[in-house]
């Protein structure tokens, strides 16, 4: 049922993307200190909605599963690679992702942790190498360290489960892609026990149709318990290949 659930969330983004509120970027110490080591460089990338779009919740209902929705207008350049950053998390990258062309123009969801009241934003890189920015200001506090949906045998005996729902909209496939793992961020206890959970997480995810890559992830600790990720790409009719692997070393493949 929760499953079913989620997946029906966000194959409608306009019930849990608050679009229509303005959480524009705030001035940010952490950034200003990430900055260099993330892009770079110390210039700022510049913001155009032209190019990218990002969309959070102004007030996260759960800072443990926070929806981040990245989109491009028709006709913006392509993009090739992309961090998502949420400043005020302990490990700010919660992931870096690279798209093939199937995916342009990108619309493409996922759900991350947020620990404190913080910018969240997705730097892109364009196939040119210019770097643009979009951002939103999110308020929620102790996603990181929020206890787990489920008991520690239940996310056992699940990991590595796949679901894959595919359907058409305005001429384009979209994919949800579920992936059971408890995602553990280092921050949690076991609520049985009450020691700390050591980091266990999907560090690596490769999503492939036909030899060709659809989207590619390495992520860290900010990527939501059963991760889903909802993307557009233009129409292919073989099947989707997934490659999973996490921080244990699980490795996990599926195809749909």
């Amino acid at each position: 049922m929760r499953l079913a659930l989620v997946l029906a969330l966000l194959a409608a983004p306009h019930l849990v993307l608050a679009a229509e509120i303005e959480n524009p970027l705030q001035p940010s110490e952490a950034w200003d200190d990430l900055r260099s080591s993330i892009i770079g460089t110390d210039d700022e990338p510049p913001i155009d909605p032209a190019i990218l779009l990002l969309d959070a919740p102004k007030r996260a209902d759960n800072p443990a599963l926070v929806p981040v929705h990245i989109t491009q207008p028709p006709g913006a350049p392509a993009i090739t690679g992309l961090a998502l950053v949420v400043d005020g998390n302990p490990a700010p990258v919660a992931a870096e992702f690279t798209f093939g062309k199937a995916l342009m123009p990108l619309d493409f969801e996922v759900r991350v942790r947020v620990d404190s009241y913080s910018d969240l934003r997705a730097v892109a890189t364009l196939a040119d190498g210019r770097k643009v920015m979009a951002g939103r200001f999110v308020k929620a506090s102790g996603g990181c360290a929020a206890p787990a949906g489920k008991s520690m045998d239940d996310m056992r005996a699940t990991m590595g489960e796949m679901k894959f729902r595919r359907t058409e909209e305005d001429g384009r496939q979209i994919g949800t892609l579920m992936i059971r793992h408890p995602n553990f961020s280092g921050l949690q206890r076991d609520q049985v026990t009450l020691l700390t959970i050591p980091a266990e997480f999907i560090q690596t995810l490769e999503v492939t149709q036909d030899g060709a890559e659809l989207f590619t992830m390495n992520a860290g600790i900010s990527i939501s318990e059963d991760p889903v990720f909802r993307f557009g790409w233009s129409p292919g009719d073989a099947p989707v290949k997934i490659h999973a692997q996490d921080t244990e070393g699980r490795v996990w493949d599926q195809s749909f």
